[in-house]
């Protein structure tokens, strides 16, 4: 496979799983195990991967100017905006601190472990289903259906949910949305706030990145990033948008199935 192909391949599938609560990281790990091989040199696909995340939080921003921006037209309406990116700044402070604690070893024991992404896949697979069933069988009715009844604590509780999200293969947005559900909130604020969370988080991770790993990247590897960041980007808000309109209709137990199947898949490839 060339290197401008994969490219663009890991690029859409980033843009695709980086808001479904499928995992980013894990299945752009996975297609680079499977079909990249030395295309890219290790140093730079590491890179990549988390750079190219800044397109994807930009289709966020601008998905969501009107609900996130400070430029409001009456003081109550700014008051309610700081008081969400408040919420949003405690929601992302337990990943800020457990991830500058743990991303070494992280990046030393999981990122290209594919056994481990194949079980966390299959795991939060099985929860998500199991907590679509159960709130079904309860008839259970969100508690949070508004941002202003979100507390500063239950937007802690969920920040440490994120967290889970440092194994690859258990998806960010996927470990969010489970404690926001399970907290009470309804799923389209818990999807909603999940992507508010990425904003702060997945600049600080790539930030992270960044500094450790520097920017001495060739011309073409540069042009790479570019590229990547702009399908990123245009993917990842066709995504949102339909994301948005789906789970108004449907639960996310298909998500949990797709994950088990992928496993399953994943599983026989590795070991028959």
């Amino acid at each position: 496979m060339s290197a401008i192909l994969l490219v663009i391949i890991l690029s859409i599938v980033e843009g695709i799983t980086e808001f479904l609560p499928v995992s980013s990281t894990g299945h752009m790990i996975l297609v680079n195990q499977f079909f990249g091989g030395d295309v890219l040199s290790k140093n730079f696909t590491n890179s990549f991967l988390i750079i190219i995340q800044l397109g994807a939080i930009l289709s966020v921003v601008v998905y969501f100017w009107n609900d996130v921006s400070p430029f409001t037209k009456s003081k109550d309406e700014f008051i309610q905006r700081f008081r969400l990116w408040l919420k949003i700044l405690v929601g992302a402070l337990p990943a800020a601190i457990i991830g500058l604690m743990l991303d070494d070893y992280i990046d030393a024991y999981f990122m290209d472990n594919t056994l481990i992404i194949t079980i966390t896949l299959i795991l939060y697979g099985i929860i998500f289903i199991f907590i679509e069933a159960k709130n079904k069988k309860n008839n259970m009715k969100p508690k949070i259906t508004k941002f202003s009844k979100l507390k500063y604590r239950t937007a802690f509780i969920i920040g440490f949910f994120q967290c889970l999200a440092m194994i690859p293969g258990t998806s960010r947005s996927g470990a969010t949305i489970i404690g926001a559900l399970l907290l009470g909130l309804s799923r389209p604020i818990a999807a909603e706030f999940s992507f508010y969370l990425a904003i702060p988080t997945m600049l600080g991770a790539t930030l992270l990145k960044l500094l450790k790993n520097g920017l001495s990247f060739t011309g073409i590897e540069w042009f790479y990033l570019g590229l990547g960041s702009l399908i990123s980007f245009i993917v990842a808000y066709i995504v949102i948008k339909w994301f948005m309109d789906f789970i108004k209709k449907r639960s996310f137990a298909s998500f949990g199935l797709y994950r088990i199947i992928l496993g399953i898949i994943v599983l026989i490839c590795l070991y028959i």
